[in-house]
C-alpha cells in the first residue's frame, strides 16, 4: 500500500488550499475560450514554490522528487483541468536541460524558468511524420564551432511562449550511428525560428501550439544538451518523467470530473428520490471511484520508483500513463451521463473536464505508442529464425 508521508500531506494540503483561492472557475472559463495562459497565477504558483519542485534547489528548484510533483499537479488539475494542466505544462521538456544540459546553460535559463518569467518548449515531432523518429528530416551539421539547424517541427506546446525550445534533430555527422540524433537548447530569439499558431484545439486551450520552422538557426556548440549521438536515448529518459507527470495530470482530471458529479447526484432528484439512491448511479460511482485509485495508485508507485532512482521504468511509466488517460476519459464521459443534458453544455465543467482529458491521452506519445513500448519491454529480443 502506498502512503505519503507527513511533509507530502503537507504539500498536498497547502496545494489545496492554493487551487481553492486561485483557480477561478468564471476566469478559467473566460480564459479557455480566448485561449489565453493563467500568467499572474503562474507566477505565484511559481513564487510560492508549488512549481518544479523536483528541480534542484540550485536552480530555484524545490529539491524534492515527481511524488511531490505528482501531488501538486494532480491537486492542480482535480480543482480546473484546463488552467491546471497549463500551469503544470510551463515547462515542457526542461527536464532535458536539467538533466543533461551544461551548468551555464542551466544557469542562464532554469532560474527564468522557475520564477516563472519564460516557458519551455519540446520539439519533437514532425509533419507528417509525427514521432516517427527515424524518418525525422530536421538536421544539425556542426560548423565552426556552432551547430546549424535546418528542419520543420508541428505540435510544439508553449511555442507561441516560449524563452527556449528544446530540439531533436539528426547529427549530419553521424547519420549511419545507432542513434543518429542531437538534443539542441535553441533560444526563442535566435534568427531563423519562426513559430506559426496552429489555433484552437479540442483541449488544452489556454497552451499555445505551434507549428516551429528553423531556417539555418545558429546557435553556439555548447547549446548541445548531453552528447552528440544521444538524443534519441535522452528523449526516451525524459518520456519517462514526462509519463509520470501525464499520468498524474489525468488522475486529477478524472477525480474532477467524479467530484463535480458526485456532488450533483447527491443533490438532484428524480421521482421524489436523490439519483444517489438510485442502485445503478450507486454502481456507477463504485466504479468510477474504483478505477481511479488504481489509476492514482500506480502513478505514485512509479513515481516513487523514480525518485528512488529506479532506471528501468519506460514500460512502467507508459503502463501508468496509458491506465490513467483511459480512466479519465472513461470517467469523465461517465459523469457527463450522470449529470444528463448540464453535462454536454458548454457551461458544464465536466465538458470541458472531457475535452482536456482527450487531449492528455494524445499528448506527446499516443496510446497506440506507449502499447509498443510496453509490448517491447514484455517480449523482449526476438531471435531471427
Amino acid at each position: 500500500m502506498f502512503e505519503l508521508s507527513k511533509s507530502q500531506k503537507g504539500i498536498q494540503k497547502a496545494a489545496l488550499e492554493f487551487v481553492k483561492g486561485e483557480l477561478d472557475k468564471d476566469l478559467s472559463f473566460k480564459m479557455e475560450k480566448e485561449g489565453k495562459f493563467p500568467e499572474e497565477i503562474l507566477r505565484k504558483a511559481a513564487e510560492l514554490g508549488f512549481l518544479w519542485v523536483h528541480f534542484d534547489e540550485t536552480y530555484l528548484g524545490g529539491g524534492m522528487g515527481q511524488v511531490e510533483n505528482c501531488l501538486i499537479t494532480e491537486t492542480f488539475c482535480r480543482k480546473d483541468a484546463t488552467m491546471g494542466k497549463a500551469l503544470s505544462l510551463a515547462g515542457y521538456a526542461s527536464e532535458c536541460l536539467l538533466r543533461f544540459g551544461n551548468d551555464g546553460l542551466k544557469e542562464l535559463y532554469l532560474p527564468r524558468l522557475l520564477e516563472g518569467e519564460i516557458f519551455s518548449a519540446g520539439c519533437f515531432s514532425e509533419p507528417g511524420i509525427g514521432l516517427n523518429f527515424l524518418s525525422h528530416k530536421t538536421v544539425s551539421i556542426r560548423k565552426e564551432g556552432r551547430w546549424v539547424i535546418n528542419g520543420v517541427k508541428n505540435n510544439v506546446m508553449n511555442a507561441m511562449d516560449a524563452g527556449f525550445y528544446i530540439v531533436l534533430c539528426r547529427d549530419g555527422d553521424q547519420e549511419t550511428s545507432e542513434d543518429p540524433f542531437n538534443m539542441i537548447l535553441v533560444d526563442a530569439q535566435s534568427h531563423g525560428v519562426s513559430p506559426r499558431d496552429s489555433g484552437r484545439k479540442i483541449g488544452n486551450n489556454m497552451i499555445s501550439t505551434a507549428q516551429v520552422a528553423f531556417n539555418n538557426v545558429s546557435v553556439p556548440e555548447t547549446c548541445l544538451l548531453g552528447k552528440p549521438g544521444k538524443g534519441l536515448e535522452q528523449l526516451r529518459l525524459f518520456f519517462i518523467e514526462s509519463h509520470i507527470a501525464s499520468a498524474a495530470q489525468a488522475v486529477g482530471i478524472a477525480q474532477g470530473a467524479f467530484d463535480r458529479a458526485l456532488d450533483h447526484v447527491k443533490q438532484r432528484e428524480q421521482f421524489g428520490k436523490k439519483l444517489a439512491r438510485f442502485q445503478v448511479t450507486r454502481n456507477k460511482l463504485a466504479d468510477m471511484a474504483t478505477r481511479i485509485e488504481m489509476s492514482r495508485l500506480m502513478t505514485y508507485t512509479v513515481a516513487a520508483r523514480f525518485d528512488k532512482g529506479d532506471k528501468k521504468l519506460a514500460h512502467i511509466a507508459a503502463m501508468a500513463k496509458m491506465n490513467a488517460c483511459e480512466t479519465a476519459t472513461a470517467v469523465c464521459d461517465e459523469a457527463i451521463q450522470l449529470l444528463g443534458g448540464y453535462g454536454y453544455m458548454g457551461e458544464s465543467e465536466v465538458e470541458r473536464f472531457y475535452r482536456d482529458a482527450k487531449a492528455t491521452a494524445l499528448f506527446e506519445l499516443p496510446e497506440s505508442y506507449q502499447k509498443e513500448i510496453i509490448a517491447s519491454e514484455i517480449i523482449g529480443k526476438i531471435r531471427a529464425n
